[in-house]
């Protein structure tokens, strides 16, 4: 990839793609000059007055002018107030665009058309932007690379240098596109900084107006980017108007309390802002001294055209008066067509009804199907590009439709008088090795971190076991499809190839689904029966991602259907039987079965499972014959290869990952799993046993990848930040506080949080996510956690399996951009992933789901003992931190491995 850094030639030549079309220098009237708004008539009295504070070139400056001197009755017009701002937003492959459209989803009063920086060509944008007159601005996101890069940055650089008459607003990426495309040099930053913040000033523009600028003011920005733009190499066109108050930034938790993130100062009093604007383009800027004192250049705005840029990130949940940087972007936007006049749109071609823009293919242009390449139809996204993946046919035919029953009984405070949850799994499902069966057990229920456990075996005529594999025949990039093989209750087995893969299977068995919503309404629980097991981390190219470059020696996943289970609510201590089937089928058997077993249970003396005093094996890889995929020197060297793709600002963190491995003699993997739970208990613990595939999946994970409730509430709860527990209570104490306040930790923490929030908010309702929990600190056996919860509203038409799509992988698995960080990390590891990084959970028939992050876990597989560990490497990250913490997250895992092997 092209990383060099370089300014713009002084001509871009740009390939007309065979259309032939007019010049926007042409289309726009002659008057052109005169529509940069009102605000230029604030400008030009600024410009008489500080004659010398500015340079500016004779024409710029003769445009300012000629533009500031209108009518006299277009002086006198009121705002125009637009019942909705129409934008499009150019997506360049980053895992913040979704924040974005959130904000401008709900500011615009209507959701943006997404597309990404290659779906279209010059000849689509050209049709929607001058022809149709489908948009009323465009706003381009930041993203991985360099605007100096043609992969990296699209189309965006034609966009700026051709729709001079658009409101334009680049965010980071995009603002360096902005400073590149006019010929300013783009380079690399004195230091790369991502997830930590700044307090900036600025020069009071319409773009900033009403936000506080200077030290102290609460004026707080988030920064993710490793190159900035040469400020010493602005053209007289592009004007400073705003910086960071000082070399100095700060971590989240840190000036948290002097500034709510919220929209607290969305209002200043009128004397302030007074102020202000009285200050408007007469701040004297000095690149040369700004360079000196160390200052970085966080925002510039074109001195005709109606294009800004901010280096920062507005969208973050931890920069202040963000959401206020698009309102007044959307208030440039009404003023710039109060002065050009406002845009006529062919409604034959551009719907708005629904709250959602639809474009259509103009139908004198269906028969060739020459332009444009494709339609958009899709709540305001576009159709091929919802994201990291494509919503799948919710209109699935209904052939095959199955007609489900649930029954279910309830046992009041029965689970402590049965020996609790082990002896319940251990008695009834424990036989024969615990051959093909689950435990989706919340053995760690403190501070209500989990309630709910399930279990179950082999069962009644819906039972299945599926097993997926990806094709490896498939080309670079990663076609798609995978053999899909299923045994059901009797034996019976087959195997099919599924050309459009696991995910988009599932869900059209889910749709195949028909129920009845009293059957379960009264239970407190959402998981009611349905699909339990794992999803592969491999699976990431179903997701979005281009390729694997290692092939996973498990299945790539592998789930039962369980249509028999029991749920132990650890809150109430009742017990629950369910059972669902077909609704032709009225059998009961398995419940009173089962029922008898419990009573048994009742009379009988729980049987003493595993010595309850530890074996005190102390951990040394080396000494215990487990094999690490890389030694100490070749893990330390990876990390240094991620803070170098870091500075090139290929990535802002990426989550870098390895495994150790140790052969194993026949062990009792129940046992080994039942010992994991005892000294390292977990909200979200797993025990998997796939007999038929020789996989026993023993998980303690302490994280929540996504749940998905029957009231359409999505939640994430992802981990970034561990340290150890310390041995003393004051030790420990103040390793928890070291944790809290660690710049890094909190750096990783809300960059993660960022991406979840654009993970949800691609399949959530406009303005519904949000971030109740910030940063909190959990503690288990062995580790302090730093925990942030992450919510939103489903949109009514997106299924259970586009909601998992659009946040898998995990985003702390993968790092931030997702798809380039998983990019880079294939090229870095040495290994595939398999079941560790993915997810294991159940998806219920009626489409609520909870999935873990697989993480603290012991994956049993042909004679082989692995856990997979690692930790997110930003520019803050020290390699040998890095490699003990690693290090430390294998500790309690391994130690059990020990002690069955």
């Amino acid at each position: 990839m092209n990383t060099g850094l370089h300014s713009l030639p002084s001509e871009l030549n740009f390939r007309d793609g065979g259309m032939l079309y007019t010049s926007l220098n042409s289309v726009a009237s002659n008057g052109f000059v005169r529509i940069y708004y009102l605000e230029q008539k604030r400008q030009c009295k600024a410009l008489r007055k500080n004659a010398g504070m500015l340079s500016l070139s004779s024409p710029t400056t003769s445009k300012l002018m000629e533009g500031s001197f209108m009518r006299k009755e277009q002086q006198h017009k009121p705002r125009l107030k637009l019942e909705f701002v129409r934008t499009l937003l150019i997506d360049n492959y980053d895992s913040y665009t979704y924040n974005i459209y959130q904000d401008l989803s709900v500011i615009n009063g209507l959701p943006p058309v997404v597309i990404r920086n290659d779906d279209w060509t010059w000849e689509d944008l050209y049709h929607y932007l001058y022809e149709e007159k489908a948009f009323d601005n465009i706003v381009i996101s930041p993203g991985p690379g360099s605007p100096t890069c043609a992969n990296d940055i699209g189309i965006c650089l034609r966009l700026l240098h051709e729709c001079e008459d658009i409101p334009i607003l680049g965010v980071c990426l995009g603002h360096q596109a902005l400073g590149y495309v006019h010929g300013a040099k783009v380079v690399h930053a004195n230091e790369p900084v991502h997830g930590r913040l700044s307090e900036i000033e600025h020069n009071g523009c319409s773009l900033f107006n009403g936000i506080p600028s200077g030290r102290n003011s609460g004026s707080k920005v988030v920064r993710y980017h490793s190159l900035v733009i040469d400020p010493e190499s602005l053209p007289n066109e592009l004007i400073p108007i705003s910086w960071t108050c000082s070399t100095d930034t700060q971590s989240f938790l840190e000036i948290s309390n002097a500034s709510s993130i919220s929209d607290a100062h969305d209002t200043v009093s009128s004397n302030s802002r007074s102020e202000v604007q009285k200050s408007l383009r007469v701040w004297p800027f000095n690149g040369h001294k700004n360079k000196q004192n160390g200052k970085v250049l966080m925002a510039v705005m074109h001195s005709v055209r109606p294009h800004y840029g901010v280096q920062f990130h507005p969208e973050s949940i931890g920069t202040c008066f963000g959401r206020e940087i698009f309102k007044n972007f959307r208030e440039i936007t009404e003023d710039h067509w109060l002065n050009y006049g406002p845009l006529v749109t062919r409604k034959e071609n551009v719907d708005y009804s629904g709250n959602q823009i639809i474009l259509r293919k103009p139908v004198d242009q269906l028969s060739d199907g020459a332009f444009p390449s494709r339609s958009i139809e899709l709540n305001g996204v576009s159709r091929k590009d919802v994201g990291l993946f494509d919503l799948v046919n919710l209109s699935y035919p209904s052939n095959g439709v199955k007609f489900l029953k649930l029954t279910w009984k309830k046992y009041n405070h029965l689970a402590s008088e049965v020996g609790g949850a082990r002896n319940i799994f251990y008695q009834l499902f424990g036989h024969h090795k615990a051959e093909n069966t689950f435990w989706l057990d919340s053995s760690s229920i403190e501070k209500g971190r989990a309630r709910f456990s399930f279990m179950g075996g082999k069962g009644g005529s819906l039972w299945k076991q599926m097993v997926f594999q990806l094709s490896d025949e498939s080309g670079h990039p990663f076609e798609g499809g995978g053999y899909l093989s299923i045994e059901d209750v009797q034996g019976s087995a087959t195997k099919t190839f599924l050309k459009d893969g696991f995910f988009d299977y599932l869900n059209k068995e889910l749709s195949s689904f028909q129920y009845k919503s009293e059957d379960y309404d009264e239970l407190p629980f959402n998981f009611h029966g349905g699909y339990v097991g794992y999803f592969g981390y491999e699976l990431k190219v179903e997701c979005g991602a281009a390729f694997n470059k290692h092939k996973s020696w498990t299945p790539d996943a592998c789930f039962f259907f369980a249509d028999n289970l029991l749920v132990i609510d650890h809150s109430s201590d009742d017990v629950y039987l369910l059972s669902i089937h077909e609704e032709c089928n009225t059998s009961t058997s398995w419940l009173d079965d089962t029922e008898l077993k419990l009573m048994d249970l009742r009379t009988s003396v729980p049987d003493k499972l595993i010595e309850e005093s530890s074996l005190n094996v102390s951990f040394t890889p080396s000494k215990v014959d487990f094999v690490a995929e890389k030694s100490k020197e070749g893990y330390i060297n990876d990390v240094e290869k991620c803070k170098q793709y870091i500075k090139d600002g290929e990535s802002y963190e990426l989550c870098l990952t390895t495994q150790i491995r140790k052969k194993i003699e026949e062990t009792d993997a129940l046992r080994l799993y039942l010992r994991l739970r005892e000294t390292n208990p977990a909200p979200y613990a797993a025990w998997l046993n796939f007999s038929k595939e020789d996989i026993c999946i023993c998980c303690s994970s302490p994280e929540r990848f996504l749940q998905l409730n029957r009231d359409g509430v999505l939640e994430a709860k992802p981990i970034k930040g561990t340290t150890k527990r310390g041995v003393t209570s004051e030790e420990d104490e103040q390793l928890k506080m070291q944790l809290q306040y660690s710049e890094k930790n909190q750096a990783e923490n809300l960059m993660i949080v960022d991406l979840l929030r654009n993970d949800l908010g691609r399949v959530c309702e406009p303005g519904s996510v949000h971030v109740p929990l910030l940063m909190e600190i959990e503690s288990y056996a062995t580790v302090h956690t730093m925990v942030s919860t992450v919510r939103g509203k489903k949109q009514p038409n997106v299924s259970a399996i586009d909601c998992i799509k659009a946040a898998f992988p995990g985003g702390s698995m993968t790092g931030a951009p997702k798809l380039r960080s998983m990019e880079l990390l294939d090229t870095i590891e040495s290994c595939p992933r398999g079941i560790y990084s993915g997810c294991i959970g159940y998806i219920s028939y009626n489409q609520t789901f909870d999935l873990n992050i697989v993480i603290r876990t012991v994956v049993l597989h042909k004679g082989e003992a692995s856990i997979g560990a690692g930790g997110a490497i930003i520019a803050l990250s020290d390699p040998i931190d890095e490699y003990e913490e690693m290090i430390l997250k294998t500790h309690a895992p391994s130690r059990v491995v020990v002690e069955f092997s």
